[in-house]
């Protein structure tokens, strides 16, 4: 029973994560079409952080304290699938932490990338979602 308790719980951190990195570079979007010092822009900037700050980042903790811990107990820490399937976890993590720092140009009126840039960011932790899903169901290796 423990172990669902676990899967369970994982499960919710990483929908909560994935919906954060999914969301969050849309606000990027709207909010570098936004004029600095704009009402709108500081509402964005509200928004940001909250969702990397009170959802995003600790959904990840949680995914990165349970997710090693299920490997272990289920014994798949050593097969090929869960070890890619954690090296694009990190990818992943390294997408987290770059959005990050866009929040904080963002807060400091220093941001320089155009809309665009975030439209295709966007697209980067749904294509790794997709790969580690794939690696988790199939287990192809």
């Amino acid at each position: 029973m423990g172990v669902l308790w676990l899967k369970a719980l994982h499960i919710i951190a990483v929908i909560s994560w994935m919906a954060g990195l999914l969301y969050l570079p849309r606000l990027f979007v709207y909010h570098a079409d936004t004029p600095r010092g704009s009402e709108q822009s500081a509402t964005f900037k509200v928004m940001e952080y909250r969702l990397y700050r009170f959802i995003m980042t600790p959904a990840m903790i949680v995914t990165w304290i349970t997710g090693p811990v299920l490997l272990m107990q289920m014994g798949y820490h050593r097969d090929g699938w869960a070890i890619t399937k954690v090296a694009l976890v990190v990818a992943l993590s390294a997408v987290h932490g770059a959005m990050g720092g866009w929040i904080k140009s963002f807060a400091d009126d220093v941001n320089q990338r155009p809309a665009i840039f975030y439209r295709y960011m966007n697209e980067v932790p749904t294509l790794l979602m997709v790969l580690i899903v794939i690696l988790v169901v199939v287990k192809p290796f």
